[in-house]
């Protein structure tokens, strides 16, 4: 099986973990409005504690909109170190404690407190206080640097684990120039993975003889999948397909799966009517089931929703996972047209499942001899497209400016000599 454990970075992406939220984004800065310190990183928690007597558990992000705390400082020399504390939800917080030697820095000292009098996250919890762990950190980085980690690293505290996943982050900052150059983490640097001829991807390794970095999942291969019912095909698909979902392991850690569907081992079926039509694809022991729908006022057709079905790996709490989202709107475009993009997509169907499309072509409803019909682009694809475009036309600006002074300055040159 195409499956990869933890060996792709919250993606997304993507993204991925929020579970499968984009990572999130913070700096610090001085009196004078420099950068000292940046982060971009996403971090699960999860949070044992009492309920009715007895022990449950909780699993949330750090959500995209934590505020960074005023307790937050660059630091100052010999007299204090830099700090970055974010605050979300009522009353937690996540603080960085960094610190320097000639050539590295690292944080110091992780520190979360967290408020179990928050019904919100810890329902039915019979205490109403405010709990605090730390722990020493070895997430260090040359001075100069950012420190970069795709891949997850665990910590584990009292009653807490935080995982983070997918982290760029810099203290010490120069003049607030954030740094080109990374420090890779070690947990980047293990032994490469040896693949068997099965696609299947796992965490088990067999050591290399030198070190290198985790081979990360291709992208997936473009199948062409369609669905005919009695008037015809209503829909005609051509996509390379993933299917990532985070779970729950039985350690209480946060896992991520990684599908990538191969194409000739995937069956489709579905069923096509006057304004909806249903793709399910089975790969393995997954189904994707993609809901079309039709705005007859627009004349448009758009994936309404998606059903996943899964088998998680032996590690996970719950084995068999299902998600649902019933309210999407995308892969839109005009009925006889067909919706195209080249740049990777992500579905969110749920806070643990994201389905990633690449290189995607679809039309539903009216088609014409099973063949694509006027091509629609993603808005993606503009943008990618609008960028050399920007680039052309300002480096021709530039030619143009210059062969201007250039006459100029030829003309002026010979308005100098006098005739004898």
């Amino acid at each position: 099986m195409a499956r990869a454990q933890g060996a792709r970075g919250l993606l997304a992406a993507a993204a991925l973990l929020g579970f499968l939220q984009a990572a999130a984004s913070f700096d610090v800065k001085d009196s004078s409005g420099n950068v000292c310190i940046m982060a971009d990183m996403t971090v699960a928690f999860s949070v044992e504690y009492n309920s009715n007597g007895q022990k449950e558990v909780v699993h949330f992000l750090l959500p995209q909109n934590a505020t960074v705390l005023q307790r937050s400082t660059c630091g100052k020399r010999n007299t204090s170190r830099p700090i970055l504390a974010l605050g979300f939800g009522a009353g937690h917080s996540l603080s960085l404690n960094f610190m320097k030697s000639a050539n590295q820095y690292q944080v110091e000292e992780l520190i979360f407190h967290y408020n179990l009098s928050d019904k919100t996250l810890f329902h039915n919890s019979t205490e109403g206080k405010v709990m605090k762990v730390s722990h020493k950190s070895d997430i260090r980085a040359d001075m100069g640097t950012k420190y970069r980690c795709v891949n997850s690293k665990h910590i584990n505290m009292k009653n807490v684990n935080i995982t983070f996943s997918n982290v760029t982050l810099e203290a010490y900052v120069a003049n607030g120039t954030v740094s080109i150059n990374n420090t890779e983490c070690a947990e980047d640097m293990v032994s490469t993975t040896v693949m068997t001829t099965t696609p299947r991807q796992t965490t088990s390794q067999v050591p290399t003889t030198s070190p290198a970095p985790t081979a990360l999942p291709q992208n997936p291969a473009v199948g062409k999948y369609n669905v005919t019912g009695a008037n015809g095909t209503c829909v005609l698909a051509s996509m390379g397909l993933q299917l990532n979902v985070t779970y729950l392991k039985k350690d209480e850690k946060i896992g991520l799966d990684l599908l990538n569907f191969v194409p000739h081992n995937t069956t489709s079926s579905g069923t096509c009517g006057n304004t909806a039509a249903f793709l399910t694809l089975t790969f393995e022991k997954t189904r994707l089931i993609f809901h079309f729908a039709l705005n007859a006022s627009t004349e448009k057709f758009f994936l309404q929703g998606m059903n996943v079905s899964t088998t998680l790996p032996s590690e996970a709490k719950v084995p068999k996972f299902e998600a649902s989202n019933n309210s999407m709107s995308e892969l839109r475009a005009s009925v006889g047209n067909s919706y195209k993009c080249s740049a990777e997509e992500n579905l969110w169907v749920s806070d643990k499942a994201l389905v990633n499309v690449f290189n995607v072509q679809i039309q539903v409803f009216k088609i014409d001899g099973d063949k694509f019909g006027a091509v629609e682009e993603c808005q993606l694809d503009e943008n990618n497209m609008l960028i050399p475009i920007i680039v052309g036309a300002a480096l021709a600006g530039l030619v143009l400016i210059v062969l201007i002074a250039y006459l100029i300055g030829r003309k002026r040159s010979h308005a100098g000599y006098q005739t004898i």
